[in-house]
């Protein structure tokens, strides 16, 4: 078998049709053989070359867009004229209409149904997201007297642990009206808190996220 002399081309072509699969048939419909029919002549040995299996694909996608959304979220960060809840704001705003973070609710997957999926995700904004990104957002908001609170790492934690899982829908299925209850609640919890993250803007991209979810859930069916 003669050599591939350009693997990280190989590879991107995999991710490549991959992702557009995933997107457009969803990632639990999409086997490995859809993927070999969209890859232009390349083998299915030529996939398992490079991943082991179509999680360890999905993964790959996922760290590429994280890379890309870090790269913001640092920006962000280090904008000096706005205030850290300003920043935080900003950092849930764009999570939830950028393509590259709303991935996951375009592409079907259900976390709870892949606890492989759903543990390196969570060990993802446990171990990367939270410390790097939204605890320093809080600290700073608690110097600048925007945000109150003696617990930033906690309040961080909690709040990521929250709008990642219990409102999430890649976890739960929520009707609408349990949807916009336990929103109501998050809102009042954050504000005890001393983290008044949910301003009007923010409430109404959460809301048209969890519905987008159950669009694309239901279409699959």
């Amino acid at each position: 078998m003669a050599r591939n002399k350009h693997p990280e081309e190989t590879t991107k072509k995999i991710l490549d049709a991959s992702l557009k699969l995933f997107l457009g048939k969803g990632y639990e419909e999409t086997t490995i053989q859809d993927i070999v029919d969209n890859l232009g002549g390349l083998s299915k040995g030529a996939i398992y070359h490079h991943f082991k299996s179509k999680e360890d694909i999905f993964i790959a996608i996922a760290e590429q867009m994280g890379s890309n959304v870090a790269r913001w979220m640092d920006g962000i960060l280090g904008d000096k004229t706005k205030t850290g809840l300003e920043k935080l704001r900003y950092i849930f705003q764009q999570s939830l209409t950028d393509p590259n973070q709303t991935y996951f609710s375009q592409s079907g997957v259900e976390l709870m149904d892949n606890p492989r999926l759903l543990a390196i995700w969570l060990e993802d904004w446990i171990t990367e997201t939270v410390p790097r990104y939204i605890q320093p957002a809080i600290e700073e908001g608690v110097r600048d007297g925007s945000i109150q609170t003696d617990y930033p790492k906690e309040v961080a934690e909690v709040t990521m642990l929250l709008i990642n899982l219990w409102l999430s829908p890649a976890v739960g299925h929520l009707s609408r009206a349990e949807a916009k209850r336990r929103l109501a609640f998050f809102d009042q919890l954050l504000r005890f808190m001393g983290l008044p993250l949910l301003d009007d803007a923010l409430q109404e991209s959460l809301m048209d996220y969890m519905e987008q979810w159950q669009v694309n859930r239901n279409s699959d069916k």
